[in-house]
């Protein structure tokens, strides 16, 4: 049983060493190592983050929000971030929370959630097609990852319940 919760700076640790784990499958981001907790906490918007616990209590994923913008006409535009613990992939947790963020984003006026996934990263880029996300172009060599150029593909969901006017 998977229950989903606001996010506490009190989790950090489990959520750190989950986000840890995907960073360390070189399919995640392009980050080499996660950041101090007042850094990720200053760029994650408050109120859209998320962790799932199993009947244990044990965190074993995240999901949050990054705004995609300062300015004020992109209020309502996001980056997503769906983490899953090595240990419970293949589980639908991922997709548990990718449908709790979008209800809540939506109800708070969300209008435009985005995604940028390798592509390599089949996992994810099915997890968000399965959830209203499509392909809307892709960001070529964006960043290099041990000398290497990536390429992320950029996925986009369009809220059918608001900004819709």
């Amino acid at each position: 049983m998977i229950s989903i919760r606001n996010l506490k700076s009190g989790d950090w640790e489990a959520v750190c060493e989950i986000y840890a784990e995907g960073i360390a499958t070189g399919q995640a981001t392009l980050e080499t190592s996660p950041p101090q907790w007042e850094v990720w906490d200053k760029s994650h918007t408050q109120d859209l983050r998320y962790v799932a616990l199993n009947e244990h209590g044990e965190i074993v994923g995240w999901t949050a929000l990054t705004p995609v913008s300062g300015r004020c006409v992109y209020a309502g535009v996001a980056e997503v971030s769906v983490y899953v613990g090595s240990r419970f992939r293949g589980q639908k947790i991922g997709d548990m929370l990718l449908k709790h963020l979008i209800r809540e984003s939506e109800s708070m006026g969300y209008w435009t959630l985005q995604a940028g996934i390798f592509a390599e990263n089949l996992a994810s880029m099915n997890l968000h097609i399965r959830n209203g996300f499509r392909l809307i172009g892709f960001r070529e060599n964006i960043g290099k990852m041990n000398g290497v150029w990536r390429s992320v593909n950029l996925l986009e969901r369009r809220s059918k319940v608001t900004g819709i006017d």
